[in-house]
């Protein structure tokens, strides 16, 4: 197959691959293919040899035998356009591939492929035919991935999101009051997840080993509460978030976490449970207006939950304590009760940084006035 591209490199030639590869400092693929190069030099081994010697394939053997003889040294090492060589895409073609990268897919696919763009442009234009690695080319040139999405959130800039991030921000910057402690608070997910098989323990030289098939065994709740002035946080592990259960959790908040506060400031997002009507749901209107009197509700943004400092403590719950298989609910409860307890003895805590001031600078746009000064 490779009888028709013989490679025999000059003396410099055989310098610079010898110098290329003693510092390897190159890419990977470029040094692979410079041994490539070394080994076929006038026919010292066949490319079964050369194959096995470098674990590649027949056909990438063959590619590089052909692109030395056909481009010289630097053709064989590099994707780079040989000089004078022409494009396979004008610049309308390419213009046109663009566009139909940035807009939607066609029917019945969830997103562009390579392939289909190729097909698509070859149906477009004049072209007889294009491969998929030429449209990859022309992409990575204008850092275009059409396959791949994000998902990302946008706030609603506007007064309303500039209030109550203000309030939020100006409740963070006052000093611990134990009368006023502030608690954040917010709930979680953990999918219950079993083994079908028992996991094979580690020992020396062999990891833990686990059967990748498990048993769904439904979800839990999390109800976490933080507060950074006390240095304390506490995980209510249950079935659901209904109303019931985000009140029962303000009750023990109120009776058994802080029984002499004279107000609790809660922050918390604007869920649809996170609610005084949810009291009244729960409990008789007489012991609701109990709970409520003790009780101050600040609410984040709409689409700035960041601003709530218990998202930074359940990341660490689940980076600690959740990111393993736990296959019931009971099992779940004993694990972060332990987790808790360890975070609370070590007295971690948050070192919040972002103030009124950072607010104002980073987020002008949101604030209103500030916009209609700056055009």
């Amino acid at each position: 197959m490779s009888a028709k591209y013989i490679v025999e490199l000059s003396r410099k030639e055989s310098d610079a691959i010898a110098v290329m590869l003693d510092t390897g400092t190159s890419a990977a693929r470029t040094l692979k293919r410079a041994q490539v190069l070394r080994l076929a030099d006038h026919d010292q081994h066949d490319d079964a040899f050369i194959v096995e010697a470098l674990d590649t394939s027949i056909s990438t053997v063959h590619r590089i035998r052909q692109r030395f003889v056909e481009g010289g040294l630097q053709h064989a090492l590099h994707d780079k356009r040989r000089p004078g060589g022409a494009r396979k895409l004008t610049g309308k073609q390419e213009a046109l591939l663009i566009a139909r990268a940035c807009s939607k897919p066609p029917k019945g696919a969830a997103r562009w492929t390579l392939q289909l763009l190729a097909d698509d442009l070859v149906a477009l234009t004049d072209l007889e035919s294009i491969s998929s690695e030429t449209i990859r080319r022309r992409l990575k040139e204008k850092v275009l991935k059409p396959w791949q999405e994000d998902m990302w959130c946008i706030p609603t800039f506007n007064a309303r999101f500039v209030a109550q991030m203000e309030d939020v921000l100006d409740l963070y910057a006052q000093p611990a009051d134990p009368a006023r402690p502030v608690v954040n608070f917010d709930e979680t997910l953990k999918q219950l997840v079993g083994e079908v098989r028992e996991p094979i323990p580690a020992k020396p030289g062999r990891q833990r080993r686990y059967d990748y098939h498990y048993k769904r065994n439904g979800s839990a709740n999390l109800f976490v509460f933080f507060d950074r002035h006390r240095r304390w946080r506490h995980v209510e592990v249950t079935k659901r978030k209904t109303n019931a259960d985000f009140s029962a959790c303000l009750k023990a908040l109120v009776d058994v976490h802080y029984p002499d506060a004279e107000v609790i400031r809660v922050v918390m997002d604007n869920l649809s449970t996170h609610t005084e009507s949810a009291l009244y749901q729960t409990f008789e209107p007489a012991e609701a207006r109990r709970i409520l009197r003790r009780l101050e509700f600040h609410y984040t943004p709409v689409h700035a939950s960041w601003l709530n400092m218990v998202e930074i403590e359940i990341s660490v719950l689940a980076r600690q304590c959740l990111d393993r298989r736990i296959g019931d609910i009971e099992t779940l409860a004993e694990e972060v009760a332990a987790w808790e307890e360890r975070r609370n003895k070590e007295a971690a805590t948050i070192e919040w940084l972002f103030n009124l001031d950072k607010a104002r600078t980073k987020l002008s746009k949101a604030y209103p006035h500030l916009s209609r000064s700056m055009c």
